[in-house]
C-alpha cells in the first residue's frame, strides 16, 4: 500500500523547502492537502513527482514547487477572498482554501468542474464555492477578489478578470512566450496593474488567455 503522508512529506521537503518557500501557513497547508485525491486515479503514483501532471487538452495539475512559490509572492492573508481560475481537479483551490478565508474557483470544463466539485467536498473543504464558466470571464458574481491565481500559463491577460480584482489586490500569472514562462505578480492601484518578475516556471496555456495574432497574407 502506497504511503501517500511520507510522498507528501518528502514533497515538501525536496521540493517546497529549497525553493525559498518559508510560510509555514503554505507549508502547512501543502502537508495537509492530500494531493493524490486531486490527480486521475490512474495517475496518483505519480502525485508528488516535481513536475506538471497532466489532465489531457492542455490542462495539467501545476507542479508543486511552481504552486507553491506563486502562493508565497502572492501572501494570501486569513481574512481575504481569493478566486483561483483554472480549478482543474481542485488541487490549487484546497490549498489555497488552507490559506484564504474563502475561495471561488472556476472551471469551464463540465468534467474538470464535476470531479473538483467531488473531491473538494469529499476532502473536507468547505470554504471553496465552484463556479462554472469561461476561465477568461473568471466569476464576476462572487468579486471582487482580494488575491486572483491563475493555474495556468497565460500569454494575454483578459480586462474581464483584471476588472475582478479589488484595488489594493494582487494576481499572480505565469506568462509563457514559447516554451518559456515568468512568473510575474500584478499589484492594482488606482485601477492599473504593475507587475512585477517573481520566476520563472512553464505550463501549458489556459484557453481564453491565448495572445490574439494578427492576420498576416
Amino acid at each position: 500500500m502506497t504511503d501517500f503522508v511520507t510522498r507528501r512529506t518528502m514533497m515538501v521537503d525536496t521540493q517546497v523547502r529549497p525553493s525559498d518557500v518559508t510560510s509555514f501557513p503554505i507549508i502547512d497547508a501543502m502537508l495537509s492537502v492530500p494531493r493524490e485525491a486531486f490527480v486521475p486515479r490512474d495517475k496518483r503514483e505519480m502525485a508528488y513527482v516535481g513536475e506538471n501532471i497532466d489532465l489531457g487538452d492542455g490542462r495539467v495539475v501545476m507542479e508543486p514547487r511552481t504552486l507553491a512559490k506563486m502562493l508565497e509572492v502572492l501572501d494570501i492573508s486569513a481574512d481575504e477572498l481569493a478566486l483561483c481560475v483554472g480549478a482543474g481537479f481542485g488541487y490549487t483551490p484546497a490549498v489555497m482554501s488552507h490559506l484564504a478565508e474563502a475561495v471561488v474557483a472556476v472551471e469551464e470544463d463540465d468534467a474538470l468542474a464535476e470531479e473538483a466539485q467531488a473531491h473538494l467536498s469529499d476532502t473536507g473543504h468547505d470554504n471553496v464555492v465552484m463556479a462554472r464558466g469561461a476561465l477568461g470571464v473568471g466569476a464576476p458574481d462572487h468579486g471582487p477578489y482580494d488575491v486572483i491565481l491563475v493555474d495556468g500559463g497565460v500569454e494575454h491577460l483578459p480586462d474581464a478578470l483584471a476588472d475582478q480584482l479589488k484595488d489594493g489586490g494582487r494576481i499572480v500569472c505565469l506568462f509563457m512566450e514559447g516554451a518559456l514562462g515568468a512568473v510575474r505578480i500584478g499589484y492594482k492601484m488606482d485601477g492599473a496593474l504593475t507587475w512585477r518578475f517573481a520566476f520563472n516556471a512553464g505550463a501549458p496555456v489556459l484557453p481564453g488567455f491565448e495572445r490574439h495574432r494578427a492576420f498576416t497574407l
